[in-house]
């Protein structure tokens, strides 16, 4: 072989082996199901890696529900006691029960004013995660939320409010359907929703501060054993997936799901298309998932970049809503100019974003949601 030939070779190892050096990694720790880690792998990720092309982003699972967020608690806690001066991660994704721990226990950085889609979210999850102060610390990157469907074949005037919803049910006997506390957080959320309707201080129990008195009110009282009466003629289901199969089959003719969940069936055929969702007043929780930054992320400044690209309307638009049907994580109306008319109508028509600026809640703080969950099975479960 020709020693030009060999030159040649060594050159473009060495050139090779300086991109692969160059290459920085992003990591990003996500809790949730596995959709979330294939949406940074397949969808986010690539996007900021085009946009940087000398970033790699790593996405990695941390698991579903809480027990995912209380994981990335636990290695940023770790991190943090053991003195390292850079922890390995970047960009994190938790739910909002460990977002106002995340922030107490300081291992946060506060971001949001520092990024340029910061001032486009103004739903008051942004500053208060179950009554914990996150401001700064956090940015949606989608909210869900739940809702009443029904089948509008056998609900001619569906119901407004609780107490139109506690009236259909007496004269409709089995035909309103929902898991209860079990199962899913569709029936919880339904629940908390009876709750701010008929429970002492609803606002309280949405923000705090936490009040022990209030849980041994007759308010309180009165609220369970009303629902205890409700329950009589409702029909219990299997869960969030259970209440859509049992409305698909006439089973029952109204519930409350999630409506990322409902939109999803709907696109996949497997819900009958006509059926419709309605927002009962005084209102139902919802709930986000946020974006935070670790105190001491190695790529601090990658992180925000990556954040901002994420929370921008194009990419609220496109992977938020057309590809999971969640409601954006910034305000509705900064996305509206990036969808085509069906899919805003598709997202927005039953439910729109009045609808959810006035009765999309937050789920109650944590010592008053875990009485309402007792409360249920000792007063209110038949």
């Amino acid at each position: 072989m020709k020693p030009v030939f060999l030159a040649s070779i060594l050159a473009a190892c060495l050139a090779s082996s300086s991109a692969a050096l160059a290459q920085t990694t992003l990591n990003v720790a996500t809790a949730g199901d596995q959709n979330m880690v294939d949406y940074i792998n397949d969808y986010l990720g690539p996007l900021f890696e085009k946009e940087n092309p000398k970033v790699k982003v790593r996405a990695i699972g941390t698991g579903a529900g809480d027990a995912g967020s209380q994981k990335v608690f636990e290695r940023l806690d770790a991190q943090s006691k053991s003195g390292a001066p850079a922890w390995d991660v970047d960009v994190a994704v938790v739910h909002q029960k460990i977002a106002g721990k995340l922030v107490a226990e300081k291992l946060l950085a506060n971001y949001r004013s520092a990024i340029q889609t910061g001032n486009l979210v103004s739903n008051p999850n942004a500053k208060l995660s179950l009554g914990a102060s996150v401001d700064g610390y956090v940015m949606p990157m989608f909210n869900s939320q739940t809702a009443l469907a029904y089948n509008p074949d056998l609900v001619k005037d569906p119901p407004s409010t609780y107490d139109e919803l506690v009236e259909w049910v007496r004269k409709n006997p089995k035909q309103f359907g929902y898991n209860g506390i079990k199962g899913g957080m569709s029936g919880v959320s339904f629940t908390a929703g009876w709750m701010y309707a008929y429970g002492p201080d609803a606002s309280k129990l949405e923000s705090g501060p936490f009040d022990p008195e209030l849980i041994k009110s007759p308010k309180w009282n009165e609220a369970m054993s009303k629902l205890k009466e409700f329950n009589k003629n409702v029909t219990f289901t299997p869960g969030n997936a259970g209440t859509l199969d049992m409305l698909n089959r006439g089973e029952i003719a109204m519930g409350p799901v999630w409506v990322d969940m409902f939109q999803s069936w709907k696109a996949e055929g497997r819900l009958n298309p006509n059926m419709k969702l309605k927002l009962i007043g005084p209102g139902m929780p919802g709930q986000p998932m946020y974006y935070v930054v670790p105190a001491k992320a190695a790529q601090a400044d990658l992180a925000k970049k990556f954040i901002e690209l994420a929370t921008s309307p194009a990419v609220q638009a496109e992977g938020i809503v057309k590809r999971f049907s969640w409601y954006p994580g910034i305000d509705a109306k900064h996305v509206q100019a990036k969808l085509d008319t069906a899919t805003w109508q598709k997202l927005f028509t039953d439910v729109t974003p009045e609808d959810l600026a006035a009765k999309g809640k937050s789920f109650p703080i944590g010592p008053y949601f875990d009485a309402i969950l007792e409360s249920f099975e000792r007063q209110a479960a038949n």
